[in-house]
C-alpha cells in the first residue's frame, strides 16, 4: 500500500510520527465509456476555454473567484493557511465511541508509525483499547479540514474521517409520519425483529452483484446470450397491516446475501 499522508499524532506532549492508508478498496467493476457508434474510448481533456487547446496538468493552477476576479494559490498557500494540521494530528479530546453519531462517519484510514514512534504508538493503542475511548482530532487531508476520531483495533490504530455536524443535512423539509403505531402491531413488529435477530457478521455479506455482472460479461464476450434472472418481487395478499406482520411472522428466515 501506498500512503496518502505523512505527519505525526499529538498526544499530549507525546508526538508520534505516523502514515496514513486508505483502509478501504472499490469492489465495483472498472468500466469504459465507449462512443455507442464506434465503440471507441472516450476521452476528457483539460481545455483551455479561451483557446480550446489541451492543458497539461503542470501547467494548471489552483484559484478562487473572488467577486470575478481569480486569486491564485499554490501548494504554500494551502500550508500557510494552517501549517501545525498540514503535518500534526493534535488529540484534543477523549470521547466514548456510542457518543458519536453513525451519520458522522465518513472513511476509514489505518494507521502505521514509522520507526521512531513505534513504541508511543503501542501506547497509545493499548491506552485507547483499556480506557475503552477514542481520541478526537483534526487534521487537513487534500486541501480540506477533516474532524477525526482516532480509536484502537487490536494492537491497530485506526482513524476515522468525520464530518462536521454543519455538513448534515437538515431534516426540517423531510415529511416525518407522526402516526402513533397501535399496540398490538407494535407487539407484533416487536416479534418479528426479534425472530430475525442475529449476531453481526460482515463477513456474511459479500458483493454479489459485482460477481453476477462480470459473469454476464464473459457470456456476452463468449457470444452467448444471457436470460435476464426473474424479479422476486413479495406482495401481500392484503393492506391490512396487523395481517402482513402475522404473515410475516410465519415465514422463515432468510439468510443474508
Amino acid at each position: 500500500m501506498r500512503s496518502i499522508w505523512t505527519g505525526a499524532i499529538g498526544f499530549g506532549l507525546v508526538n508520534i510520527p505516523i502514515k496514513l492508508f486508505s483502509a478501504i478498496e472499490d469492489s465495483s467493476l472498472d468500466l469504459d465509456m465507449l462512443d455507442k457508434k464506434d465503440h471507441a474510448n472516450i476521452k476528457f481533456k483539460r481545455v483551455n476555454e479561451n483557446t480550446g487547446k489541451e492543458v497539461s496538468w503542470d501547467n494548471i493552477v489552483r484559484a478562487y473567484n473572488m467577486d470575478g476576479k481569480y486569486v491564485v494559490l499554490d501548494d504554500k498557500d494551502f500550508e500557510q493557511a494552517m501549517p501545525e494540521k498540514t503535518k500534526s494530528i493534535d488529540i484534543s479530546a477523549f470521547v466514548k465511541e456510542d457518543e458519536i453519531d453513525p451519520m458522522l462517519y465518513e472513511m476509514p484510514y489505518y494507521l502505521e508509525a514509522e520507526k521512531q514512534g513505534k513504541r508511543a504508538y503501542s501506547l497509545l493503542a493499548t491506552a485507547l483499547a483499556k480506557s475503552k475511548k477514542a481520541g478526537l482530532g483534526s487534521f487537513v487531508l487534500r486541501n480540506k479540514e477533516h474532524l477525526c476520531l482516532i480509536k484502537a483495533k487490536d494492537d491497530l490504530l485506526i482513524l476515522h474521517r468525520l464530518r462536521f455536524s454543519q455538513e448534515l443535512r437538515k431534516t426540517d423539509e423531510i415529511d416525518v409520519s407522526k402516526a402513533a403505531p397501535k399496540p398490538a402491531e407494535l407487539k407484533m413488529a416487536l416479534s418479528l425483529i426479534d425472530q430475525l435477530s442475529e449476531p453481526f457478521n460482515i463477513e456474511a455479506y459479500k458483493d454479489t452483484y459485482t460477481d453476477k455482472l462480470m459473469k454476464l460479461i464473459k457470456a456476452k464476450a463468449a457470444g452467448k446470450k444471457t436470460a435476464p434472472a426473474p424479479l422476486k418481487v413479495v406482495h401481500s395478499k392484503t393492506r391490512d397491516l396487523m395481517e402482513q406482520l402475522k404473515a410475516s411472522l410465519g415465514t422463515k428466515k432468510k439468510k443474508a446475501s
